[in-house]
This record gives C-alpha cells, structure tokens and sequence, in this order.
C-alpha cells in the first residue's frame, strides 16, 4: 500500500532568477508537492491530529519561497525539499518549481527533485 498527498500549483509571487529582467520584480512561480507517507502509520481516527497536516506544507512552501531571492530554483526546490522531508510520516518526497512568465514563447520553465521511485 502507499499513502501520497499531492498539492499542485501552490501559487506563490516571489524573487527569483538570474536575469535582469527576473531580479527587476518578483514573479509567479507554480510548485508542486507530492509525498508518500509511512503506510504503517494510516490514521486510525477522523482527526488531523492522526496525520500530516497539509495546512503545515502549504505553509511551508509558501514561507520558504517568499523568504528570500533565489538565483536558481534548483536552491529554492532544495529548500522546500529538506523541510518537507524532515516532515512527521514522509518517507519521500518530489517538488516542482516552476516559472511560467520567464519566457514569452515558453509555457514554463520547470525543475523537479525527487526521492520517489
């Protein structure tokens, strides 16, 4: 059995880029979340209390893109990696950083890091 919680395209406005242009003013970013959780700790009651709070990922990608420039979003997936990583019951993890607007003829630059098979 396995356990995943997905969150998609976590909408966050921050400073990110190497680019002139990118360092000029923030911009969006998408990130994606997936983790698998230990199969052995399923909830054995109706309560968050039993469970990994998604509340608590959401806020922790949110902060910790917003918490500073990043000249690369390989630093800033790293980043939203390790703290959800070191989260209660998360055995893996994978994040997808990415930027829609860098490119006019580009849909999105993305990254991904993952532990997942």
């Amino acid at each position: 059995m396995t356990r995943s919680v997905f969150l998609h395209e976590v909408e966050v406005i921050c400073s990110i880029g190497l680019h002139d242009f990118e360092r000029a003013e923030k911009q969006r970013v998408l990130i994606d979340v997936e983790l698998r959780l230990d199969a052995e700790r399923e909830p054995t009651a109706d309560t968050v209390a039993d469970t990994l709070d998604y509340d608590e990922v959401r806020h922790a990608v949110i902060s910790i893109a917003e918490a500073q420039h990043y000249d690369l979003q390989e630093t800033l997936a790293r980043r939203i990696f390790d703290a959800i990583s070191a989260m209660r019951d998360v055995t893996g993890v994978s994040v997808t950083t990415q930027k829609p607007d860098v490119y006019p003829n580009c849909k999105t630059v993305a990254y991904r890091l993952s532990n997942l098979n």
